[in-house]
């Protein structure tokens, strides 16, 4: 065996497997590697743009949060001057109530003053008449004191 022989051998058959390599195997491993390449840049640039998007969806749920304290300090300040209008509509509507109610008093306290001296006429109309018919029995002309009280007590109504 000679050794410059298969040094040689050696050296071809590498040639040639560095050749097969280069020509077959090199590229689907290139493109691979490529594809991969790709694949990871378009990853990070999705990651980024996710990145950018979570921010301004973070951005965008401050504002609506913001938008939405402000609606709600909005409707409770409106809430607020509502409920003090409903207060102030039931003062005057108890006001007003209390003014029917006493002057409903004032009128059955007055229709009562009114009875009662019509009572009051009444009994002194009686007691009047009642004095008037012993005065008469006592007298001796009936008829002529009878037409006297008659028209007394008609004065009196």
């Amino acid at each position: 065996m000679n050794i410059n022989f298969t040094l040689i051998s050696q050296a071809l058959a590498f040639s040639i497997f560095i050749w097969f390599t280069v020509k077959f195997v090199w590229p689907p491993l290139l493109r691979a590697i490529e594809e991969r390449q790709k694949q990871i840049a378009d990853g990070l640039a999705a990651g980024e743009r996710g990145k950018k998007e979570l921010e301004l969806a973070s951005q965008r749920s401050s504002e609506a949060l913001k938008e939405a304290k402000q609606r709600a300090t909005e409707i409770i300040t409106q809430a607020e001057k509502r409920a003090a209008e409903i207060v102030e509509e039931a003062k005057d509507n108890a006001r007003i109530e209390g003014e029917r109610i006493l002057t409903a008093a004032k009128a059955e306290i007055e229709h009562e003053i009114f009875g009662a001296k019509e009572a009051l006429r009444q009994q002194i109309a009686n007691l009047a008449l009642a004095g008037a018919t012993k005065i008469l029995r006592r007298e001796v002309n009936a008829k002529v004191h009878a037409d006297l009280l008659a028209s007394i007590q008609e004065e009196l109504k």
